[in-house]
């Protein structure tokens, strides 16, 4: 007796578990709140480079085995590559004078966002002046921590007509 109320009691909580998961379209709901604490991160990591902040900047990434990175036509990255670029290069700008993500897109999976634009950034490295025109991708992924960057793809875009 005890063994069948056991489990009616699991199907009961299976269907009811499984009816909550078919609720969700994972595909194409909006997910409102998320977007927009993606859109705030988004947010704090431009802010973090204008500010200059290195260890800001690299705790918006989940560095870890499964991190990945693409850029320029070169082979893959993990972690290490990652930090130390982002380190470097944006560690020695001196003036942003401008940071635009244009044609920006934030699409929600869940716990999963992917966020791509059109940068058209310009650095400046002492007196140098340096335009990024490229076609990114960042996906991040929901952690205890916040939304945190699991893999990043950029790419030569061609150039904006100012």
């Amino acid at each position: 007796m005890r063994t069948r109320l056991t489990n009616v009691l699991f199907l009961i909580f299976g269907l009811l578990f499984a009816e909550g998961i078919a609720q969700t379209d994972v595909i194409n709901d909006p997910f409102p709140e998320a977007q927009q604490e993606v859109i705030e991160t988004f947010g704090a990591i431009a802010q973090s480079i204008k500010d200059g902040d290195m260890d800001k900047l690299i705790s918006f990434h989940a560095y870890g085995p499964k991190f990945t990175e693409f850029k320029g036509g070169e082979k893959r990255i993990g972690s290490e590559g990652n930090e130390a670029y982002e380190r470097d290069v944006f560690g020695a700008v001196t003036e942003v004078v401008k940071f635009e993500a244009e044609d920006l897109q934030i699409a929600v999976y869940g716990d999963v966002a992917n966020v791509t634009f059109h940068s058209n950034f310009h650095l400046k490295f002492g007196e140098d002046l340096v335009i990024v025109q490229d076609q990114f991708t960042l996906l991040f992924v929901k952690t205890k921590d916040g939304w945190k960057i699991v893999h990043e793809h950029h790419s030569p875009l061609t150039p904006i007509k100012e």
